[in-house]
């Protein structure tokens, strides 16, 4: 019975483990954090794309730029050429990768078989056992991707709302993270003015953002609006 409860006990930590190393999550969470002094209506919320001198003539962010607007369609915004816009939307993003060490336990068995309390028997555990002989420091790459949305007013250029989304893990692509960053940095738009929060987006069978399902909450102690589901 003892044995049995060990056993058990190990496939649970294997398998947790198995998961973590994985990096297969069911959630991508980002954290959000919004300055605002927006108060623009539905029938103003015209914009048009600024881009710095090094993102002309610029696939990626032409690519980054269509995920934006989608995402900011869903608020009522309507591109328009430059002229007629009556906002300017900036972007700013990138990855940074980092190594994370941890620590995970080793195993051994003070009894090996052919022989278990005198008795003779299978080993289950092979050359491992259910008790820690000690840690061994595993590294790993984090990366880090981060993408900033900032709002202008073209005819005075005030800056009337800015956004960062940034999440981490083990994804190597910024391309395939920056749906995820684009739904959740403007999720629940517009935040107020200092509002920090984090948005889980579930992750499909493929890999792609849901049509749906965006929930966010308020990271303790900073002020954000109430959570939301947005459809």
């Amino acid at each position: 019975m003892t044995l049995d409860r060990w056993t058990r006990r190990a496939a649970l930590v294997l398998a947790a483990l198995a998961g973590m190393l994985s990096g297969c999550t069911t959630y991508v969470e980002t954290q959000v954090t919004a300055f605002s002094d927006w108060s623009g209506s539905d029938t103003t919320r015209t914009y048009a794309f600024e881009r710095s001198p090094d993102q002309q003539n610029n696939l990626e962010q032409s690519t980054y730029e269509q995920l934006v607007a989608h995402e900011l369609a869903t608020h009522a915004f309507q591109r328009v050429s430059l002229s007629e816009a009556r906002y300017l939307v900036a972007l700013s993003y990138g990855i940074r990768s980092d190594m994370v060490t941890v620590s995970q336990p080793v195993y051994y068995n003070p009894w090996p078989a052919p022989y278990y309390w005198g008795r003779p028997m299978i080993d289950p555990w092979g050359p491992f056992g259910p008790f820690p002989a000690g840690y061994v420091d595993q590294s790993y790459p984090v990366y880090t991707h981060v993408l900033g949305i900032r709002i202008t007013q073209r005819a005075t250029g005030k800056e009337v709302y800015k956004v960062t989304a940034r999440n981490s893990g083990a994804e190597s692509s910024l391309v395939r993270a920056m749906p995820y960053l684009a739904r959740s940095a403007l999720s629940g738009f517009p935040l107020g003015n200092g509002a920090v929060q984090t948005v889980k987006l579930p992750v499909d069978s493929n890999g792609a953002v849901p049509s749906n399902e965006v929930a966010a909450s308020p990271a303790s102690g900073a002020p954000a609006s109430a959570p939301k589901v947005a459809q």
